[in-house]
């Protein structure tokens, strides 16, 4: 290894009662790009905050080029050269790319006005340093790509000495050409002696950017490994202690009916998507996938009541429906699970059971209106044990489980509702390999029970491995349909997909 930069000994660290981390160790050498992998709640974002000084460890140092830090304030791992990028990347949108970059140069000066030609001259130099200096610097964050913004964050973390940039998911929100990019600036960055900490639950992400890999399980450091000694099937065993094998998914064709489940004609939204047609029989899990952007997510909104067409038809077993709103796709059987859980599948300050059962409160009330509570915690209580979500108990808030154990109670919520049509948008964003596979199970078991399940995914792969049929979107169009996902290949998707968008299909 190289000279070491950071080290982190003895780590622990509990929260009322339950042990986050457990003497772990992180070494960190100057320039290195080192990945920090694990399940969903293995301890990750803990150890990453107490690096930043966001949480004080129990016990266990920190120490940054031989220095020991105190670990009470973020601003002393900031001012030794750690800086932290996390997932929702902490920007001002209403501000400008120059503001936004020199922010904080901006708040410590002394002076009384803002010197706007440094402010400019900071940022400029910053975007520079990273080959990024065609970025307008006046162009409001906002408007900015997620892969533009994160290169804005990447750059206001050089203009405060960075020597360690951590990133959290930084590859969850982009195209596979923005992540060559992204990694094209990491090794410009190893290449000036920073290093990198880089968080992710793709593997294939891990291997193509990692030098050492660090394993940690259940709160506890498994090893650290050379990327050059591992690939992918041991890797996973290490990282959750399993073999992980799943066949493709076969569509029983006995299932069949002569009205499709769900059919969608001629749907078309202006700026959006155009001209979308297909159909979802019992029992199929309906792939659809496309570069970001393609309008996948729109036209399932559609479906949802969330983004009506302007024009086109629905219909459900040979019938003509109308969704106008959520509420009319629920009572036709329709279930929506959104790309973002977080802001859009739950209210994250309720506790778990009242997240689950938001769906159906009206089934809990007594003749004079009020909840029947009793009722309404025994039903919570069946799902946590039935989708196996991990909790001592159902009343802890909803934001005090790993990304996994989440998506599992927003999957609960909706199949409360018994939906005869499941659309799953990004089912597994943000979640371990682990935790993906058991999700993709209770997706088949639903299958094969005779629900209609439409799989969106921007993993080609995940495609693939769990769905019978595919469509492909590029632009707001369906460019391709594969009406059996055994005869291809991943390769052959992303070069369809890759090559319409690049050959300039239009909606």
């Amino acid at each position: 290894m190289s000279e070491v930069f950071l080290e982190a000994k003895h780590i622990s660290k509990s929260f009322v009662g339950v042990k986050a981390l457990d003497d772990v160790d992180l070494t960190i050498g100057r320039g290195e790009i080192h990945c920090l992998i694990g399940e969903n709640g293995s301890g990750k974002s803990t150890l990453i905050k107490i690096i930043g000084g966001v949480h004080k460890a129990d016990s266990g140092t920190i120490t940054v080029e031989g220095k020991q830090l105190s670990g009470s304030q973020a601003i002393e791992s900031i001012r030794s050269g750690v800086q932290i990028i996390y997932q929702d990347l902490s920007l001002f949108p209403n501000l400008t790319v120059a503001e936004n970059i020199s922010v904080n140069q901006m708040l410590e000066s002394n002076q009384q006005t803002v010197q706007w030609k440094e402010v400019r001259e900071t940022a400029r130099k910053a975007l520079e340093e990273i080959g990024e200096a065609h970025i307008s610097l006046d162009e409001r964050v906002e408007n900015l790509s997620m892969a533009k913004k994160q290169i804005i964050a990447i750059s206001r973390a050089l203009t405060q000495n960075a020597k360690l940039i951590i990133m959290d998911e930084a590859t969850s929100a982009i195209t596979k050409e923005e992540v060559d990019h992204l990694f094209s600036i990491i090794q410009n960055l190893k290449k000036k002696g920073i290093a990198t900490l880089f968080v992710s639950h793709k593997l294939s992400e891990v291997f193509e950017i990692s030098e050492n890999i660090t394993i940690i399980r259940d709160g506890k450091k498994v090893g650290v490994y050379p990327t050059s000694e591992l690939d992918h099937d041991r890797l996973v065993y290490i990282m959750t202690g399993r073999k992980l094998e799943a066949e493709p998914y076969v569509y029983d064709t006995k299932m069949k009916q002569k009205s499709p489940l769900l059919e969608v004609k001629s749907f078309s939204k202006e700026l959006q998507y155009q001209d979308i047609s297909f159909s979802l029989q019992p029992g199929e899990i309906l792939g659809i996938t496309g570069l970001i952007g393609s309008g996948r997510t729109e036209i399932v909104q559609s479906i949802f009541g969330l983004n009506p067409a302007d024009s086109g038809t629905m219909y459900m077993n040979g019938e003509e429906v109308k969704i106008s709103n959520p509420r009319d796709a629920i009572r036709h059987g329709i279930a929506l699970l959104p790309e973002d859980r977080l802001n859009q599948g739950l209210f994250d300050a309720q506790s778990i059971g009242d997240n689950i059962v938001i769906t159906i409160l009206k089934n809990f009330l007594k003749k004079i209106g009020l909840l029947d509570t009793t009722k309404q915690k025994r039903s919570a209580n069946d799902w946590i044990e039935r989708l196996k979500i991990k909790t001592p108990d159902g009343n802890l808030p909803v934001n005090s489980l790993s990304g996994g154990n989440q998506q599992r109670v927003v999957l609960a919520k909706w199949l409360a509702i018994n939906p005869k049509v499941f659309i799953l948008d990004g089912p597994t964003i943000g979640i371990d390999i682990g935790s993906k596979h058991t999700i993709h199970d209770i997706i088949r078991d639903l299958a094969r029970e005779g629900m209609g399940i439409i799989m969106i995914s921007d993993e080609i792969q995940e495609v693939l491995d769990n769905c019978n049929r595919i469509l492909l979107m590029s632009k707001g169009r369906i460019i391709k349909e594969i009406d059996d996902a055994r005869t291809t290949t991943s390769e052959e998707l992303y070069e369809i997909v890759t090559g319409a968008a690049s050959a300039g299909v239009e909606a």
